[in-house]
């Protein structure tokens, strides 16, 4: 779990995650009908290395099965992971979810947004509304005295759990001084009845929150690339993150521009 206290780290930190935030806004304008995730992917690569940043996610994994790719980039019913193929071609009314990670001097971000493509039907923008609110409730309470369950019970909170699913098999993580961290964070609140809450918020811990929401069920499996995981009913699902750091008045968010 890191702990970042020393100003040179926090410089290093911020800096990676403007690297971050630059590059997703880059990306954010290149999403039309027409394009292929591929092209995201290779633009990504370009921008971080030409800011002095690695991309994080590129080789990231066990020794021989390590992530081949700067991005993953998302559609519709795939919640993450998805390899940016040429063959992912957008196409009006999509979702496209694009999470990246960059490291810079040592410190470490991790950032997503889902895009609509062209004109979404209202359903869907409802969902990437829903989805982006549940991230900033979750944010709001990473502070010191808290633990991660008043994360985790804000962001179940602000999500209708009749018209949407949140996704249980992946949650939010610690990040910094690695590209995965502990601890955990459950997008609901998983110690629901057993008096548990899990580990409290100190000043200087960093966090990547990261709700991900379905417009079906919760219930997830793993795609034939062995990589993308996508709903099980096929219903679409939206993606938001950003990295934060914890501070004495609450939670500063790293990878906003």
């Amino acid at each position: 779990m890191a702990i970042i206290t020393l100003e040179e780290d926090i410089m290093h930190l911020r800096a990676s995650g403007r690297i971050l935030a630059k590059t997703l806004a880059s990306l954010e304008e290149r999403v039309k009908p027409g394009v292929s995730a591929e092209e995201l992917d290779e633009l990504a690569d370009e921008l971080i290395q030409s800011e002095g940043g690695i991309p994080s996610f590129k080789n990231y994994g066990s020794k021989g099965n390590e992530y081949p790719c700067a991005i993953c980039v998302s559609v519709n019913d795939e919640i993450v992971h998805a390899l940016p193929s040429k063959e992912k071609v957008f196409k009006e009314g999509d979702i496209v979810g694009i999470d990246c990670g960059v490291s810079y001097n040592g410190l470490y971000t991790d950032s997503a947004i889902t895009i609509a493509v062209g004109d979404i039907s209202p359903e869907k923008s409802a969902l990437l509304e829903v989805t982006k609110k549940s991230m900033h409730a979750g944010i709001k309470q990473a502070k010191p005295g808290n633990t991660i369950s008043d994360i985790s019970k804000a962001i179940q909170a602000s999500i209708d759990e009749e018209k949407y699913g949140i996704v249980r098999d992946l949650v939010g993580h610690g990040v910094g001084y690695g590209v995965h961290e502990d601890p955990h964070i459950p997008n609901f609140w998983p110690w629901r009845g057993n008096g548990g809450s899990g580990p409290k918020i100190v000043e200087g811990m960093v966090l990547a929150i990261e709700p991900m929401v379905t417009l079906g069920d919760w219930k997830t499996v793993t795609g034939k690339d062995g990589w993308s995981v996508h709903t099980e009913d096929s219903s679409d699902s939206a993606h938001f993150e950003h990295t934060i750091l914890v501070r004495k008045s609450g939670a500063e968010i790293i990878t906003q521009a």
